[in-house]
């Protein structure tokens, strides 16, 4: 493997394990006394030390080194989680990733300095309380047994003191033949140990050989314990196994006269005496059979002596075969676990296994058009075939591109954390479905409208702790992010419980804009929707926060960028609602074509509410305003053939398609409807990009181009001009 490509291996895991960083000690923040958020908040320090020290990143290693001492205090019971922590150790995960974004960890060092001098007065103004206690001495004395000299290893006591320590594991450690080891490495690794559990242990010497056994109690699981192991400079090999309870009685008493026969024994189960005899030759296999179904079974001799009561004994039998059938699921569900596999792949290769998948859906289209004209019927089933291949295809390659959303809500916590605390407020970030997939490209694209969002509901629609006390509300305010799918579509609420929006006042400042009339009666929804207007702001004062009036536009754009809408919906006094749909994917949609004059475009289909007929009748009974009278409801409409100037007279009968968006219904005037067409969305090249009415293009099955039309862009321009027109 390449230098380059180590380095972007190392890259992709660090930042893997700094988004995990981020969100444990967020989560301590809750619970600070939670030990397994605790180690995990290690473990992913030590993992980035030791990756980074391997990969030759020193002094991202260094670093980390300082920041993993003082939660290894932290883990030892010697330092409580505070608040000042918490905020120096997010600083320091902000730190090494920018020592990883910088080239070669070109950063500014005296960063770096000043949060360790924080994390430093932190560790010098608490309070240490050090253990005097003596260890437990339960461990068989130092013994010499075949040559082997066997010494008494303390155990570390354990910080997951309290907790109920069940699952037992033998743990055999080899020194590699050859390397002379220093008896203190020894101990800090059995030091590691007690830490996560309890260490029953005995170093093993023959001649220069140097091995451990251990019994170990924890809560932890084998792949915990062998991370242990996995950064060591000792070099050892190491074999964990889980164990049964009575099978490590008088393990302290063991002797062991060979140490390749000890570490075979903790991967290969101790035959029984029969099978033994079996192998030899001394004894037949029926024979063996016959001796053991004339043995009874312990229950029924129990019984027999009078020494317990048959009911107890079924009872007993009961609980055995609970925990038999417990044992199994359990064993079963590690055993899917362990062979469950994932491999990483870069964003370039998926987006280019998309695109693939996207020409071949236009040449199955292509030779779909061209059998249906041969009437062959061979060709028409290999057609079909083809064509459910394809699609099968599509969707499980779309559905690689899937990620959870939760990616992208889980960085939200940090924004509400810093951000609330900077204007002295005192707010709960709540998240649910966090598990409702997107495709990747929209969760990318839709951070940074998320952000301006959230920013906005901290600083203008959560009050201060006083005012909310002053008005019988929490001292808490709470913000709570939420995601499911409606439909076709993945619909997101942002939900305060602040102070809403002034329905008077955004009006008033729309007045003094000239965006609204002062006599124009307008609906709740339209005043809301103002506040997308580019320049529009309410705010009192400018702060580093917002009041420039800069933000909401930019929201509204990037979301119709994403053939999405955003809804807005407000109580004074009690807070603000704001639903955003988006479409489930850009590459490949679901699209209705239709054709104007010798021209084709196509609609997103997830719009598409109907289809009606309009004739020229329709129109002069319209006196030449573009409405339609649909079952008691006016809409507007707007003409394909006048918005891009099509050449040519309109059909006797032309076509509306009613398209739905954010609550209001347009139509969309063309000569004919064709039909639904699967879509592979093609960008437009920089000359076209800006065409208003068109957000793309896609490829027919005959070869030739049809537009993608951007009916949000079309509803917005319809809109104006009924208002315009009164």
């Amino acid at each position: 493997m390449s230098d380059d490509m180590t380095t972007q291996v190392f890259k992709e895991e660090a930042y893997e394990l700094l988004g995990e960083l981020e969100t444990s000690l967020l989560e301590l923040e809750d619970v600070p006394d939670d030990m397994d958020i605790i180690n995990r908040v290690f473990r992913a320090l030590h993992t980035i030390k030791g990756s980074g020290s391997m990969f030759g990143f020193e002094a991202i290693a260094e670093f980390t080194h300082e920041v993993e001492t003082i939660f290894d205090m932290v883990r030892n019971g010697e330092l409580g989680i505070t608040k000042t922590l918490l905020t120096f150790s997010l600083s320091a995960r902000d730190h090494i990733y920018s020592m990883l974004e910088s080239p070669a960890g070109e950063v500014d060092s005296s960063v770096g300095e000043g949060i360790l001098e924080g994390l430093k007065e932190v560790v010098s103004g608490a309070e240490v309380e050090e253990s005097m206690e003596e260890p437990t001495a339960d461990i068989a004395e130092a013994a010499e047994v075949g040559g082997i000299k066997s010494e008494p290893v303390v155990p570390a006591e354990p910080v997951v003191e309290g907790l109920s320590l069940k699952s037992l594991f033998q743990i055999v450690i080899k020194v590699a033949p050859g390397n002379e080891v220093e008896e203190e490495s020894l101990d800090s690794l059995m030091e590691e140990l007690g830490k996560m559990g309890v260490v029953r242990a005995k170093v093993l010497h023959r001649g220069a050989e140097v091995w451990w056994d251990v019994i170990f109690e924890s809560n932890a699981d084998s792949m915990s314990i062998e991370e242990i192991f996995f950064f060591t400079d000792v070099p050892v090999t190491v074999n964990v196994r889980e164990v049964a309870r009575e099978d490590i009685a008088g393990f302290l008493d063991v002797s062991h006269e060979d140490v390749d026969d000890r570490v075979a024994e903790t991967t290969q189960p101790t035959k029984k005496l029969g099978e033994i005899l079996v192998e030899r030759g001394d004894v037949p296999a029926e024979a063996i059979k016959e001796v053991l179904a004339d043995q009874k079974p312990l229950g029924e001799l129990l019984t027999e002596k009078g020494v317990v009561s048959k009911e107890k004994v079924e009872s007993a039998l009961a609980e055995q075969n609970a925990t038999k059938e417990f044992r199994s699921a359990a064993k079963k569900t590690r055993k899917k676990v362990d062979t469950a596999s994932s491999i990483r792949v870069s964003a370039e290769k998926l987006d280019y296994l998309v695109d693939l998948v996207g020409e071949l859906v236009i040449v199955q289209a292509q030779i779909s058009q061209v059998v249906s004209s041969k009437a062959d019927p061979s060709l028409t089933a290999l057609s079909e075939e083809l064509e459910r291949l394809s699609d099968e295809l599509r969707d499980s390659t779309l559905g690689i591109r899937m990620l959870p959303i939760g990616t992208t809500f889980s960085k939200f916590r940090r924004l509400v954390r810093d951000l609330s605390e900077e204007l002295g407020k005192e707010i709960d970030l709540n998240t649910n479905g966090a598990e409702t997939e997107l495709d990747k490209t929209v969760i990318e694209r839709l951070g940074d409208p998320l952000v301006h969002l959230l920013r906005n509901s901290i600083d203008h629609g959560i009050e201060d702790p006083e005012t909310r006390a002053a008005k019988g509300k929490p001292r808490r305010g709470t913000i709570t992010l939420s995601a499911e799918h409606s439909g076709g579509d993945v619909m997101i609420l942002i939900e305060d419980d602040g102070k809403g929006m002034s329905r008077e006042a955004i009006r008033g400042k729309a007045i003094e804009k000239g965006l609204v009339s002062a006599d124009q009666d307008i609906t709740d929804k339209e005043v809301f929707n103002l506040i997308f207007e580019p320049g529009f702001s309410t705010a009192q004062s400018v702060t580093n926060v917002s009041g420039r009036g800069v933000g909401m536009d930019v929201v509204k754009r990037a979301i119709d960028s994403l053939r999405g809408s955003i809804d807005i919906s407000s109580t004074e006094g009690a807070g603000s609602v704001i639903t955003i749909r988006l479409p489930l994917t850009l590459a490949i949609i679901d699209g209705l074509q239709v054709r104007v004059s010798d021209d084709y475009f196509v609609i997103p289909l997830s719009l598409v509410e109907e289809c009606v007929e309009l004739t020229r009748k329709d129109v002069e009974e319209a006196n030449g305003q573009q409405f339609v009278n649909l079952r008691g409801e006016i809409v507007p409409y707007i003409r394909i053939r006048e918005w891009f100037e099509v050449e040519g007279e309109s059909p006797p009968i032309e076509q509306i398609v009613i398209t739905g968006l954010e609550g209001s219904r347009i139509g969309v005037v063309v000569d004919t409807v064709i039909g639904e067409h699967q879509t592979v969305i093609k960008s437009l090249g920089r000359v076209y990009r800006d065409v208003e009415g068109i957000s793309g293009a896609t490829i027919k099955g005959d070869g030739t181009l049809a537009l993608i039309l951007d009916i949000p862009k079309l509803f917005r321009t319809v809109l104006a001009e009924v208002k315009a027109a009164g």
